[in-house]
């Protein structure tokens, strides 16, 4: 492979201009503007390349956390559908009753005016709450009251809701 080089006059004059500059200076001279020369080029590579390549990695570094959370909040969230849960029907009553065992609960459910009390005696704590999220996502009842104590053993509850129509 042969390599051609094409004669370039400006250059060739600039180089022989700087020649010659280069030789009036001092030995002394020539070794700090070689140091210098050497300073700055550190100077540029380290503020010029390394700083910003570093600055670049921390911000897609940040974005990468930020969009595993987000993923992870979506992916917690559920999936979105447009149909609506399926409503329950009846009385106060049949609908607690209804839906209690769903959730592994057993459920009490003495009449009120205008609503219904549940007792639950001894069930876990997310069970509960899952049970009055479904609740008032699929039947006009809405809580009123709840009144949840925890039970000797961890993670049970017992809980009495008051609901209205």
């Amino acid at each position: 492979m042969r390599l051609i080089l094409a004669r370039m006059p400006a250059l060739d004059a600039a180089l022989i201009r700087f020649d010659g500059w280069w030789s009036g200076r001092s030995r002394r001279e020539q070794v700090m503007l070689g140091g210098l020369a050497a300073f700055l080029a550190v100077l540029v590579l380290v503020f010029g390349v390394i700083k910003p390549l570093q600055s670049a990695r921390a911000s897609a570094l940040q974005d990468i956390r930020t969009y595993e959370t987000l993923t992870a909040r979506v992916r917690a969230a559920g999936t979105l559908s447009a149909s609506q849960p399926q409503r329950r029907q009846g009385s106060p009553n049949d609908v607690i009753l209804g839906s209690a065992p769903g959730f592994g609960l057993t459920a009490t459910v003495a009449p009120l005016p205008g609503g219904a009390r549940a007792t639950i005696a001894d069930a876990s704590y997310d069970s509960v709450l899952a049970w009055l999220a479904d609740l008032s996502a699929t039947s006009s009842l809405r809580i009123r009251r709840v009144d949840v104590q925890r039970t000797a053993t961890p993670g049970r509850v017992s809980a009495v809701v008051d609901f209205g129509a």
